[in-house]
Parts: C-alpha cells; structure tokens; sequence
C-alpha cells in the first residue's frame, strides 16, 4: 500500500490487458478500481508479486437456486427426457425454497464461481413470492438474499429480475407449478422499484430485467418491459429448444428469434440467451442489433438443447458470452472448452472458433466472451485505468503452463489445465480466493450443507 495516495500496488511477470498481452506489469488499485497500470515496469518494493494476471470473467446467466439441485434429474424416465421433464424436477425443488434457503444456496454457486475465475455474475432470478404464490410483505425479499450472497462472497452482481406471466405463447394462463415466478406488469414495476432501491446497499450492483421468454410474455407486456428496462441490461430465453421454436411458429407464424427482432427494439443492451436454433437470416439480424448471445455450453449439454451455430455468428461480426445457467457444473474454463468442443464435435475438425491461420484458440474465444460478457452485465471488460479491479492469478508452476508465455497461456489454461490453475482471485482488489480456495468457503460449505441435508430429510 502507498500510503501517501491510498493506493495498493500489484505486479504480474506477464499480464493479459485490453491492450493485449504485456510483461511486467504494475497496477494501482484505489477505491476498487484500476488507478495505475504501467508495463515493462520492474517491482518495486511494498509490490504483491505474482506471476500471471489475467482479468475476471462475466458469467452472463445464472440461476443460482438449481445449484442445490445439481445431480437430481439424472435418471432416464419412461420416455425421452428433454428440458421439459427436467423442467418439472426444478418445479418440484422450487417449491421447498426459502430466502434463507436462496441465500446459502446462492453464496455456494457464487464461492465456486470466483474460485474458477468469474468475478461478476448476472442473476437470471425469476423466483420471487412465497411458497404459496403470494408477495412478500418486502416484494424483493428473495432479490434481497440473492444480494446478501453476493455481498457474503464479494462477487459483482448484475441483477435481472424476470418478468414471467403466462405457461405459453400467446398469453397461455400460467400453471400451479409457476405460482412462485408469476406476475403482471404493476406488480413486476413495484417489484423493480423494490429492488433497485436494495441494490444500492452494494458497491457496484446493476439492476436490469429479463422477460423469461416469449413464451412468458405476450407483446404489449414486452413494449412495458423494455420502458421499465430503458437503457439498462435486457435479457431473454430465446429459442433454445425446437419444441419452443415450433410452438412459435404455431402461435405466429415466425421463429422465436424472427418474431422478437420484429417486436422489440434489440440493440447492445439486450442479451439473448441460448439462441441455439436461429436461420442464416435470425443469425445476420441478431448480429447486426449488436445484442450479445448468451451461451451456456455445460448446461445446454446437459440438457439436450442442441448446438448454437456460433461460426456462422462469427463470421457475421455476432458477439457472445458465456454463463453458468443451472448451474449443474461451475467452471469457466469448462464453459469455454466445451463451447469449442462441441463445434468440434459437430463439424469434425478442429480450432473452430480461431478466425484465421495461426491465431489463438483459447485466447480468441476468451477475449469473445470477456467482451461480450460485460456488455451484456453493463461493465467495462478487461484490465485498464478506471475499470474494476477484477483480476485472476494463474499458477505458472501447474505443469501444463510452464514455460508458457502471451497466447499460450490461454490456450494451456482452457484446453489443459483448466481450473486447478487459477491461484488468486480480486474482487474489486480485495483477495477473495487465495490459492484456489475462496477466502469463506468452509463456513459458506458447512451452511450448505446444513440447508441440503434439511432438504433430503
């Protein structure tokens, strides 16, 4: 700490930066934020020194309660399992939920996500009455437990909390099992209110909103959203199954992705999550809006959902990040690997996702979803004066990243190592994962525990 300006003072031997890959790099953090930052700068004494910095990713989508279901809807049934039954498993968890519950839940899928390098998260939290349907004497008292697991973990929190009024296109009345998540358009804009004014209790939270989907909502009540949302993060489900895609067409005539670039005014602040199954046509037109793709590798395999077409959305100039969704698995080295992989998989050959002959894998698809991850979360990406200090210390010593330097390192990170390399993590330069291990985790582990074991009784 340089007491003379308040400002705390890290050096990295190599650093990924906006600008790139640098050596010897030395940056000032004051007030949470990146103060200095200089290069070829050699420590000076009072430094922390590490050998490999890079910045904390944005885990664009999240629904932190299914992290306490992870596991349960692994069974075949007796007939083809899709999203759908999966879909009447989470009804069934939903249902025993508290705010207590939600908190403890939360801070442990928040503590895993800092320890595998994310740092912001966008909350997709459609979970907002009693158990019985009705509203809270607070209406954001669930928001509010999803707010107090990020304080409790130190993860930055965008908050999206989600619109959700019918069981089907159309304006379909919503069923029995959705009684948690339903409302109409003046109870969600007092619910917004609630919840914006929570969220100012946290150092840099942002509150957008999500329509859950055009299956949730009918148009006028989308018009209201986007005036609700304004210029805030927009985030929606969008066709991610081809069961949603043909009752779109049955109800309108249009793709899910057709009908909403027809209906709303889709720009850089709206996310569309999953996106999975778009035309050549839906791909240029989400491409040109500037809206971010929101992709979920792990969660979309587990589920079945299919393969996002994400070289033809390169090749359009298309912008995506990567999430953690249900939260069956959480690592965004393993969001990124499978989101190459499977495109291996499915055109047979490798380094997809690489834009030409020579460049970098890992680092291309990382720099993708860093920049696309904190448009879609309302933040600056990256590593720069002014900007967040949100940093992530590597461990040079893992075997698979010795001796590596610039673009190798992602490459050895994402497709090697994976997430036993990352050391240290910064939230807005405060030390919350020192060596792998999240600075809360044995308390936050052992409430978990307490809640699951309540649950199975």
């Amino acid at each position: 700490m340089n007491a003379a300006n308040d400002v705390r003072m890290i050096h990295f031997q190599q650093a990924l930066l906006a600008t790139g890959w640098e050596e010897n790099v030395r940056i000032g953090i004051r007030h949470g934020l990146v103060a200095t930052l200089s290069t070829h700068a050699e420590p000076q004494p009072g430094d922390e020194r590490h050998a490999i910095g890079i910045p904390g990713m944005s885990n664009l989508h999240s629904h932190a309660f299914q992290r306490g279901m992870a596991g349960l809807a692994e069974r075949r049934g007796p007939g083809s399992d899709s999203f759908w039954t999966w879909r009447d498993i989470m009804y069934r968890f939903v249902d025993r939920i508290t705010p207590e519950h939600l908190h403890v839940i939360a801070a442990l899928a928040y503590v895993e996500m800092l320890e595998t390098g994310f740092t912001r998260v966008g909350e997709f939290h459609y979970l907002h009455h009693d158990r019985n349907g009705t509203s809270y004497a607070d209406p954001a008292e669930l928001s509010q437990a999803i707010m107090a697991a990020a304080a409790d973990t130190g993860i930055g929190l965008t908050h999206l909390p989600v619109f959700y009024a019918h069981a089907g296109f159309g304006g379909t009345e919503a069923s029995p099992a959705q009684r948690r998540f339903v409302t109409d358009p003046d109870r969600f804009a007092r619910l917004l209110d609630a919840i914006r004014k929570a969220a100012t209790a946290l150092p840099d939270a942002i509150v957008g909103i999500a329509p859950h989907s055009l299956r949730a909502v009918t148009a006028d009540e989308l018009a209201r959203l986007e005036e609700l949302g304004g210029a805030g993060p927009i985030h929606i489900h969008i066709a991610e199954q081809m069961k949603e895609v043909d009752d779109c067409l049955a109800w309108s005539g249009r793709r899910p992705v057709e009908w909403l670039m027809d209906h709303a005014a889709v720009g850089r602040n709206w996310c569309l999550v999953h996106a999975t199954h778009m035309t050549h046509a839906e791909i240029a037109a989400v491409a040109r809006s500037g809206a971010v793709v929101g992709l979920c590798p792990v969660t979309e395999a587990n589920l079945g959902d299919g393969l996002f077409p994400a070289p033809s959305f390169q090749e359009a100039g298309g912008q995506y990040g990567i999430g953690s969704d249900s939260n069956i698995l959480i690592d965004m080295t393993e969001e990124l690997r499978w989101l190459e992989y499977g495109q291996r998989l499915d055109a047979r050959t490798r380094n997809v996702l690489a834009s030409g002959q020579g460049r970098s894998t890992g680092q291309e698809i990382f720099q993708a979803s860093l920049e696309g991850g904190a448009q879609a979360l309302g933040v600056a990406a990256g590593l720069a004066v002014g900007h967040v200090a949100d940093m992530v210390s590597l461990d040079a010593n893992h075997p698979s990243l010795v001796g590596r330097g610039g673009t190798s390192i992602m490459d050895s990170l994402l497709f090697a190592a994976g997430r036993q390399a990352i050391r240290n993590v910064w939230r807005r330069g405060d030390l919350v994962v020192s060596d792998g291990r999240h600075v809360a985790r044995d308390r936050i582990a052992a409430q978990y525990r307490k809640v699951l074991e309540a649950f199975a009784a």
